[in-house]
């Protein structure tokens, strides 16, 4: 004869199978897809660091040649790591150098389809925009002022934004529009830290378009 514990046994072993029967698949393919989400994040996480670590190392050699200021072998090196490993970091930041080499060696063509490749590409905002900035500065010197304010319009990032401005500046006084500079070299001003030594050279910017900042007044100053 059952004990009553057999019977609570049985009932409970019913009711699970029954649990079971209802969302037993449910439950098995929640488990498959958390678990394979969980291997493929891993694999992502493995293969990023992989992907880093090869880049690096072609980014030591992209140093090298930046070093030697031998803008030819940069070019090729940056090529390499572009097609390779275009979607890292590393990649990015050798781009920027390998503009500085090209810009260097007169070579401003080549630097500028550099720095594009960098603000089309770059997964960071703050690279972008110092690509964006740095082109605008190589059109600057082109004189190609209009070319150069659309790259300022597109840096977004906020931590350049008063950089940004300073070099529209720079941009909108080469076009003869004094007004419009002095504003955006007071944008500039604004936005630096006082602390900022480059914050003088905006200050000596507006100096010479006759709106020198008021000086700070000192603390504890009586009236």
């Amino acid at each position: 004869m059952a004990t009553q514990l057999d019977l609570q046994e049985q009932e409970q072993l019913d009711e699970l199978k029954a649990f079971w029967k209802q969302y037993g698949n449910l439950i098995s393919w929640l488990l498959i897809l958390v678990l394979g989400g969980f291997a493929a994040f891993n694999g992502w996480n493995w293969w990023q660091r992989e992907q880093g670590t090869k880049a690096s190392a072609m980014v030591d050699a992209l140093v090298q040649a930046a070093e030697a200021g031998d803008a030819e072998r940069t070019g090729r090196v940056l090529t390499d790591l572009k097609d390779r490993y275009g979607r890292t970091a590393q990649a990015q930041q050798g781009a920027l150098l390998a503009a500085r080499v090209q810009l260097d060696k007169q070579q401003p063509d080549a630097a500028l389809a550099t720095l594009a490749w960098v603000a089309d590409n770059a997964s960071d905002a703050e690279y972008r925009s110092i690509a964006r900035l740095r082109a605008a500065g190589i059109l600057l010197d082109k004189k190609l002022h209009d070319e150069a304010l659309k790259q300022l319009d597109a840096a977004k990032s906020p931590n350049f934004a008063a950089l940004v401005a300073d070099r529209r500046g720079d941009v909108l006084s080469a076009q003869g529009k004094a007004a419009d500079a002095r504003a955006a070299y007071e944008a500039a001003y604004k936005a630096m830290a006082p602390t900022l030594d480059y914050r003088r050279l905006v200050e000596a910017k507006l100096t010479a378009l006759g709106a020198a900042p008021a000086a700070p007044v000192a603390s504890g100053a009586t009236r």
